[in-house]
């Protein structure tokens, strides 16, 4: 099972590249640490108005554990607040599910 799959990478910049990997990497941390189990990470990154300064990006994760999958979708002018906002989404659903 690969741990990270991230889609549409290709199609951003290299600074926005170096944020996609590092917060992906210390969220699927958080998220494997959890669920106390393997996980497998999908995120897709989709920036929309290349043409202009600003990038609005549309991020989408998908974290499948062994027993259910979890889903959150965000969409920001800021991509590394993007990125907090659709991981912490995540790790919300993630509590909410081991309480019960």
């Amino acid at each position: 099972m690969e741990e990270i799959q991230i889609i549409g990478i290709d199609e951003i910049g290299d600074d926005d590249k170096i944020i996609v990997n590092k917060l992906a990497n210390d969220y699927y941390s958080k998220i494997k640490r959890a669920l106390k189990n393997e996980v497998s990470v999908k995120l897709h990154v989709k920036q929309h108005s290349k043409t202009g300064k600003q990038h609005k990006s549309d991020i989408r994760v998908k974290v499948v554990a062994p027993t259910k999958v979890f889903e959150s979708q965000e969409s920001d002018w800021d991509l590394a607040r993007t990125l907090h906002k659709v991981f912490k989404n995540v790790l919300r659903q993630l509590e909410h599910r081991i309480r019960d």
